[in-house]
C-alpha cells in the first residue's frame, strides 16, 4: 500500500485519519498512518499545546498533522458575546422551543458551564493554532476550509511542513496547488461534516486529472474498507483520508454520556444523515436525528451563516450530549456510518483494512 506520500511524510499507509481526538490520532500514527488532529474544538492555545504534548509523548516517534478551520474570507472576529448579539430572537426562541419539545433537560446547575462556544472558526484562533501547531515535530498542516493564507502557507514551508487542503470540486483544487498547496484532500459528499455535491468516485479522478503532478491527491469520503482504498488508489489518489470511521473506536472519548453517541453511531445505515447547515452554517453531513428533523419543519428559521450558527447551537449541543437520548444526538458523520457496527480499538481496524487491501489486489490479479 506504499505510495510516494508514505515516503514523503515517513508513513507506513497512506492512510490519513481525521479526528478532534489526539488519544485516537495517537493510535492511528502508532499504527502506520497519520493521525490528523482536529483543532477547532480548542478555544485555548494553551489546551492544544497540552494535545501536541500529548501526541509527542504517544505516538513512539511517529509522524502526526494537526487540521485547523481558517475560512477563505476572514469573518468578523469578536468575542463570543460580541457575536452573540448579532443572532436573532427568533433562532434563540426555536431552538429553546426545540429543545424543550425534544425533552431535553438544561445542563445541572453544578456541572461544567462549557464555553461559550467554539470560536475556533475565527481567524484569530486559527493563527493561534498554526502558532502553536509549528512549535512541534508536526508533518503536515491540513486546512479543512481550503487554501490557508499566503503567509501561513509560507511559514509552514519554512518549517518544512506540507499543507492540506480539503476541495469539493476540481477547479477549488487547481486553485488550492496555484496558492502552494502541497496536499488535495479530494472530499466527496459522502462524507461527514463539511462537504461538497459530487461523489467521491467521480470527484477524485477529476482532481488527480486537473492537478497532475502538482499535489498528492487524497480520496475522502465513504472510504471505511480496503477495498475501498484499493478503489481510491485506482482512481489516481495517493491515499486515503478517513475521518467518521474513527468515531466508534475504543480510543475515541466525548464529553457527557459517551455511550448514547456510539450506540447511535453503531445502530445507524448508510441513508440515516443529512447534509445541512445547522451545526456550523455551512453544510456539514450529520447524523440524521429528532434535532436535525427539527430544522427541517415548516416554520424553522434558516440556520444562521458561519460562526453565528455554531454560537446558536453550542449551548443545546452541550445539553444534547448531556441528556444522553441517542434519537437527539448531534454528531458529524459520513455515509459510511452504516459500516461503523461495533466500538473496536484502532489498531484492530487498520489492521483490517490492511489485510483486505492486500486481499482485494490478489483478487484483481486474478483477473488479469
Amino acid at each position: 500500500m506504499r505510495t510516494a506520500v508514505c515516503d514523503q511524510l515517513g508513513i507506513q499507509y497512506p492512510i490519513f485519519g481525521f479526528t478532534p481526538s489526539e488519544h485516537v490520532a495517537a493510535a492511528i500514527s502508532r499504527v502506520g498512518g497519520l493521525g490528523v488532529l482536529g483543532c477547532v474544538r480548542f478555544n485555548d492555545a494553551s489546551e492544544l499545546d497540552a494535545a501536541l504534548d500529548y501526541l509527542d509523548a504517544n505516538t513512539e516517534g511517529r509522524p502526526y498533522g494537526v487540521d485547523i478551520v481558517m475560512p477563505a474570507k476572514v469573518p468578523d472576529e469578536g468575542t463570543a458575546v460580541d457575536l452573540s448579539a448579532l443572532i436573532p430572537q427568533t433562532h434563540r426562541d426555536f431552538v429553546q422551543q426545540t429543545l424543550h419539545k425534544l425533552g431535553v433537560p438544561p445542563l445541572p446547575a453544578d456541572g461544567d458551564p462549557g464555553r461559550e462556544g467554539v470560536l475556533g472558526w475565527l481567524h484569530s484562533v486559527a493563527r493561534s493554532h498554526v502558532d502553536v501547531a509549528l512549535k512541534h515535530p508536526i508533518k503536515l498542516i491540513a486546512n479543512a476550509l481550503g487554501s490557508p493564507p499566503e503567509d501561513v502557507i509560507d511559514l509552514a514551508h519554512a518549517a518544512g511542513v506540507p499543507v492540506a487542503a480539503l476541495a469539493g470540486k476540481a477547479e477549488h483544487a487547481l486553485r488550492h496547488v496555484e496558492n502552494g498547496v502541497d496536499v488535495i484532500v479530494a472530499q466527496g459528499t459522502e462524507a461527514g461534516g463539511h462537504t461538497g455535491e459530487i461523489s467521491t468516485i467521480v470527484l477524485t479522478p477529476e482532481i488527480v486529472d486537473a492537478v497532475g503532478e502538482r499535489a498528492h491527491v487524497l480520496a475522502a469520503g465513504g472510504i471505511g474498507s480496503g477495498r475501498q482504498i484499493a478503489a481510491a488508489l485506482s482512481l489516481g489518489a495517493a491515499g486515503v483520508w478517513m475521518g467518521s470511521y474513527w468515531l466508534t473506536t475504543s480510543e475515541y472519548q466525548l464529553a457527557g454520556p459517551a455511550d448514547a453517541v456510539k450506540q447511535a453511531l453503531v445502530a445507524a445505515h448508510s441513508d440515516q444523515t443529512v447534509r445541512s447547515r445547522v451545526y456550523s452554517g455551512k453544510p456539514a453531513r450529520l447524523l440524521r436525528t429528532r434535532w436535525t428533523d427539527a430544522w427541517d419543519e415548516p416554520g424553522a428559521p434558516a440556520p444562521l451563516p458561519m460562526p453565528l450558527q455554531n454560537l446558536l447551537v453550542n449551548e443545546a449541543h452541550q445539553r444534547i450530549m448531556a441528556s444522553g437520548d441517542p434519537e437527539v444526538v448531534a454528531m458529524p458523520v459520513g455515509q459510511i456510518v452504516g459500516r461503523m457496527n461495533a466500538v473496536r480499538p484502532v489498531a484492530e481496524l487498520v489492521a483490517e483494512l490492511v489485510a483486505e487491501f492486500d486481499e482485494t489486489l490478489a483478487r484483481l490479479d486474478k483477473l488479469r
